[in-house]
């Protein structure tokens, strides 16, 4: 079994940063696809960035330039490092883990569909 544990979250203005880490502990394994999503009331959860086991990366166009994902392979840990925030970032964002490499997915595989293993969820809310 996997644990993922999201922090970092919190209430900031528009146009400031924060950054979230997840902590994987269990059977983690630093090939499989890891990802960030977010959800936000009454919407559906979107994928916001993913990572492969080579670093490569996947950015959803909403957030792309100023959203960036990365991995430290030795803590076991994700990040996401959230620049120039804007009010409709905030959301709930959940940190997931595929039990496979992204690569055995389809090209569009940013999609919770693939993700096996969830955290709880740290909260961002973004004041204009």
């Amino acid at each position: 079994q996997v644990a993922l544990v999201e922090s970092g979250g919190g209430s900031v203005q528009a146009g400031g940063s924060l950054r979230l880490s997840c902590a994987a502990s269990g059977y983690t394994s630093s090939n499989s696809c890891m990802g960030w999503f977010r959800q936000s009331p009454g919407k559906a959860r979107e994928g916001v960035a993913g990572i492969d086991k080579a670093g490569n990366t996947k950015t959803a166009d909403s957030v792309k330039g100023r959203f960036t994902i990365s991995k430290d392979n030795a803590k076991n840990t994700l990040y996401l490092q959230m620049n120039s925030l804007r009010p409709e970032d905030s959301a709930m964002y959940y940190c997931a883990q595929a039990r496979r490499p992204c690569s055995f997915y389809p090209s569009n595989w940013l999609s919770d569909i693939y993700f096996n293993y969830w955290g709880q969820g740290t909260q961002v809310t973004v004041s204009s």
